[in-house]
C-alpha cells in the first residue's frame, strides 16, 4: 500500500458521503496541503490526510495547522492510514479515523467536531478553490471558466436550438449547492 493509494481511497470515501467537489494534494497560502478534501452543500468541507506509517502520523501532529486548530482545513478532519497504524485516543480533539481495508476506506471513528474550521480555515479554502480554479482557466485558455460552464448553450445553439436527447438543459440540472442557498435566504 502506498500513500497514492490512501488518497485515492480517501477521494472515493469522500465521493461516498456525498462531497460533489472533492480536491487532492492541492496548496493553499497557509501551506497545508490536504491529501483530500471535499466539500457538501452550504460550505461543509471534509477533510483527510493519508499517513502511511507512524513516523509520517507523528509528524503530521507536528505542524503549525494541527498544533492550532483555528489554522486548519475542514469543517470535520480525519486521518486514514492502514489498520491499526492510529489509535482513537491518539486523535486530536474532534477528528475521526478512518482506515484502509481491503483497498477501501472504513469509518472506524466518527468525527466528534463538525465544525472545527475557523474564519480563517473559510479563507483558506476559499483560496484553495479559487487557486485550483484559476488552474482550469489556464487550461481552457483562451476560453474562460464562464463560457466553458455554458458549454450545453453552445450544444444547443449548434444542434438547431435543440438540446441533443439525454442531455438535461443547464436550467434543469440538480445543483444542491443552489439549493442549500435557496433553503437559507427563505428562512431570513
Amino acid at each position: 500500500m502506498t500513500h497514492e493509494d490512501l488518497v485515492e481511497q480517501a477521494i472515493h470515501w469522500l465521493r461516498r458521503i456525498r462531497c460533489g467537489i472533492v480536491l487532492s494534494e492541492q496548496a493553499c497560502a497557509s501551506g497545508e496541503v490536504p491529501d483530500a478534501i471535499g466539500w457538501k452543500g452550504q460550505c461543509h468541507s471534509v477533510l483527510v490526510e493519508c499517513k502511511i506509517s507512524r513516523a509520517d502520523f507523528l509528524a503530521d501532529r507536528a505542524k503549525l495547522f494541527r498544533q492550532r486548530s483555528a489554522l486548519g482545513l475542514g469543517c470535520e478532519r480525519y486521518y486514514l492510514g492502514p489498520a491499526s497504524l492510529i489509535e482513537p485516543k491518539e486523535l486530536p480533539a474532534g477528528w475521526g479515523l478512518l482506515e484502509s481495508r481491503r483497498g477501501k476506506a472504513v469509518l472506524v471513528h466518527a468525527a466528534t467536531g463538525k465544525n472545527l474550521r475557523s474564519a480563517r480555515g473559510l479563507r483558506y479554502e476559499m483560496n484553495l478553490l479559487l487557486c485550483s480554479l484559476r488552474r482550469v482557466e489556464v487550461r481552457i485558455e483562451p476560453q474562460s471558466i464562464t463560457d466553458f460552464l455554458k458549454w450545453k448553450n453552445r450544444l444547443e445553439r449548434y444542434n438547431g436550438g435543440r438540446i441533443p436527447q439525454g442531455i438535461a438543459p443547464a436550467s434543469e440540472e440538480h445543483n444542491f449547492y443552489l439549493e442549500g442557498a435557496e433553503a437559507e435566504e427563505t428562512l431570513v
